[in-house]
């Protein structure tokens, strides 16, 4: 099915920028121009009121509510967990001569907004035609600090074009948002006041008890004499400001937010905690936190910028994903994890997935290393609740949930949270992965062996002896592909379980060898117990794995070579998104799948495949998948990059970079797909760079698409950042700063050093 472009936005390499208001996209800008610190984000919402359609979005890591859903058979959960909507940092009403600012009801003239890489500011301004022919400039700029993780700033201008008079402003903070799903605010007021120039609320959410303190101080070269406004759920300050035709007056909003997620503090000291911060922030000045912001941005793109010459969209596009990664987490809050929708709207309720493992930690192990073990210390921090959830659903070990904030499963479908196995292995995966391109065997041994112990376990207990075969796998399960349900031994759940298996023995192998005294303590912290380890070896050699070694082809799950075939080309474009307009149970019919599963394993674990026995699965596979998924067509470019498929790799990777920005899918009013962001990163690395991080070295096999004149992009390997160009007169390759290191390229050992190593690009390897 085709994809088509929604584009509305001017082409910028830096930014993002759109150009008169339309209320019919005004939800997918929120999204667009959301910002975020992986602290906290909102959306790009008008604050100073909109009456018309939009989102209000203010949301916390980690923060969240719950309700009961009622179930009552055992293993299927009975409550779940969402992120929640917060408070208003922002809120902003502005009144001349009695008439409100609302851009749903007021003529406005010049609307142009513009969200910068390079700064991390947000902008937003317009001409407001008031009534008898007055115009007032308008100009608000936010940011979320990058350097300060509970500081907002928000700066709002005047300049009135052809008038005198005055302005009245009420800016406060506002626990009354409503939470859309739930319909209500999900805050209740605990505490509020004004003193020594700091107002500030302190509220709680209703079932869950997380507390949050929110405070700002003003400041502006002009006198505001505010009077503190107060009222449920709502702390404020209104101020009149003197306008003088052709000169500009603003103010200054320096806000800070702390949550109690952990909830290790009373209100009284959470409340104390906040006014200190808030006193804090008083002492700066705008243009030193707007300095702060730029010198941040400025770090992050000398290292993790992509550059593409003779493309200017999706220079623009991978930049955009780039900048929203980096917005949306960067490790500097160990435990947190990243929601479907990062911080910019309710979809997928801000839970995590195991996307988190299998298509965001390689953009962050390459990029920034310390965010990558932070995203694997989430997995062992709520290691207490997969177990529990082991438990649960009558196992041993640790059962990862499919669906997540904090821990606990909070998917609502059965059919997904009790039989999609594969989170456990992504996780496993995810650890394997980082240390071996890290070397950080410390976090190996500390935290990743304890939950590899774990997680085998519950794989040992989950599945089962086939009667006739006498193979080990996993019966009534569903796979990455959730087109095919209650299924026996998926082929990427068995293959991802038994390299599973065997990477835990050959890491307490090498523990009992390398660190006895810590393997010693893990051991009895663990119960572990010799016939374990036997055990899981025994089941990883007899693990089933379905294939016709005929044709080549690894089998979906048992009996999927013989399903009904649905030829995909036929279903009508009017028919999608398929789970809106098909019956639920009409989806399982037919060898139609919803996103790789074969595939997949195969890039995971790309060393381990020749490129024949790709080529075989990608055929077979890429005429029956649908990529119903945001995250499918990215892998499949990857491979058809690596068979030589190049005119095909880049249909795949054409929206990619641009998936929000051009709203492909016609949900990015919900909010960003964060998870695919990082695909697209992966898709220009892996795919065009034809990087692999699973064999023996970091590899590449770079290839140049035809629309791109040249591209160049970094990553970081054992300390080492190196650059990688790619023109059509070869490869360019460069220590740019960490000393030397080895890496392949087109399958020879070179080593790389601060001196540049100049390769011809192999022939061929010009992408249509």
């Amino acid at each position: 099915m085709a994809k088509v472009a929604d584009k509305y936005l001017k082409v910028d390499p830096w930014s993002v920028m759109e150009e008169g208001f339309d209320p019919r996209r005004n939800r997918v800008s929120e999204s667009i121009f959301s910002l975020g610190n992986e602290y906290m984000g909102v959306r790009g919402y008008p604050e100073e009121g909109y009456s018309g359609d939009m989102l209000l979005g203010s949301y916390f890591n980690g923060l969240y509510e719950e309700h009961a859903i009622g179930n009552h058979y055992k293993g299927i959960i009975r409550s779940l967990r969402y992120m929640v909507n917060a408070v208003d940092w922002l809120y902003t009403r502005i009144t001349v001569d009695g008439e409100q600012l609302d851009l749903a009801h007021s003529r406005v003239k010049n609307f142009r907004r513009r969200l910068d890489f390079r700064t991390g500011t947000y902008c937003r301004e317009f001409v407001w035609l008031l009534e008898g022919g007055k115009e007032l400039k308008v100009t608000f700029t936010r940011l979320v600090s990058m350097k300060m993780s509970h500081l907002g700033l928000q700066q709002v201008a005047f300049e009135p074009l052809n008038f005198s008079g005055e302005v009245q402003v009420l800016t406060g903070l506002d626990f009354g948002a409503v939470h859309e799903e739930r319909g209500q605010s999900m805050w209740k007021s605990l505490h509020s006041g004004s003193a020594e120039g700091i107002t500030a609320i302190m509220a709680e959410t209703l079932t869950t008890g997380n507390r949050l303190f929110s405070g700002f101080v003003l400041q502006s070269p002009a006198e505001l004499n505010p009077c503190l406004v107060e009222r449920d759920r709502f702390a404020g300050q209104s101020f009149a400001l003197s306008l003088i035709e052709g000169e500009r007056i603003h103010y200054t909003k320096l806000a800070v937010n702390y949550a109690d997620t952990e909830k290790i503090r009373t209100p009284e000291e959470l409340w104390e905690k906040g006014i200190q911060l808030a006193g804090e922030a008083a002492r700066l000045e705008a243009n030193d936190v707007f300095a702060a912001q730029a010198a941040y941005w400025n770090g992050i793109w000398e290292t993790s910028d992509i550059s593409i010459e003779g493309d200017e969209e999706n220079q623009q596009g991978i930049r955009f994903c780039i900048f929203q990664l980096y917005q949306t987490y960067h490790g500097d809050h160990p435990g947190y994890n990243i929601g479907a929708k990062g911080l910019t709207g309710e979809a997928y309720r801000g839970l995590a997935f195991w996307d988190t493992e299998s298509y965001c930690l390689p953009f962050y192990m390459f990029n920034n290393p310390k965010a990558a073990r932070s995203l694997l210390e989430f997995r062992y921090k709520t290691l207490p609740e997969a177990m529990q959830r082991a438990g649960d659903v009558d196992c041993e070990g640790a059962c990862y949930p499919i669906a997540t904030i904090d821990g606990t499963e909070s998917c609502d479908l059965w059919q997904h949270s009790n039989l999609q196995l594969h989170v456990g292995t992504a996780v496993s995966y995810g650890i394997w992965h980082y240390v071996k391109n890290t070397g950080d065997k410390e976090f190996l041994y500390s935290k990743g062996a304890e939950m590899l112990i774990q997680i085998s376990r519950f794989y040992a207990t989950r599945g089962q002896w086939g009667a006739r075969s006498g193979q080990y796998g996993y019966f009534g399960v569903m796979g990455p592909d959730e087109f095919q349900l209650m299924v026996n031994n998926n082929c990427y759940i068995n293959l991802m379980a038994k390299k599973l298996f065997e990477y835990t023995n050959d890491t307490l192998e090498e523990m009992r060898r390398s660190v006895p005294e810590q393997f010693a303590e893990l051991a009895a912290l663990t119960a572990l117990r010799e016939e374990e380890l036997i055990d899981w070896a025994h089941k990883a050699e007899h693990m089933k794995i379905p294939a016709d070694p005929a044709i080549g082809v690894y089998e979906e799950h048992d009996g999927f070579f013989d399903m009904p075939h649905m030829d995909i080309h036929s279903i009508p474009v009017t028919d999608f998104p398929l789970y809106s307009n098909w019956s639920y149970d009409r989806l399982y019919r037919y060898d139609m799948i919803k996103q790789p599963d074969v595939l997949m394993f195969m890039f995971l674990y790309s060393s381990e495949f020749t490129r024949e026995a790709k080529l075989a699965n990608y055929e077979y596979y890429e005429l029956r998948c649908i990529h119903e998924s945001s995250l499918s067509p990215s892998i499949h470019s990857i491979l058809a990059s690596e068979i030589g498929k190049h005119e095909e790799a880049y249909r795949f990777f054409e929206f990619a970079t641009r998936l929000d920005l051009d709203n492909y899918n016609r949900n990015t009013r919900e909010g960003l797909h964060t998870t695919s962001i990082a695909a697209a990163w992966m898709n220009i690395v892996y795919g065009f760079g034809g990087m692999r991080s699973d064999g023996e070295l970091l590899s590449f096999s770079p290839s140049l698409p035809e629309r791109w004149t040249s591209y160049s992009f970094h990553v970081q390997y054992e300390g080492v950042l190196i650059r990688l160009a790619v023109a059509q007169e070869g490869v360019q390759l460069q220590a740019v700063s960490g000393g030397c290191t080895e890496i392949m390229v087109y399958g020879q050992r070179i080593s790389i050093g601060p001196d540049n190593v100049m390769l011809p690009l192999a022939e061929g390897l010009v992408a249509g």
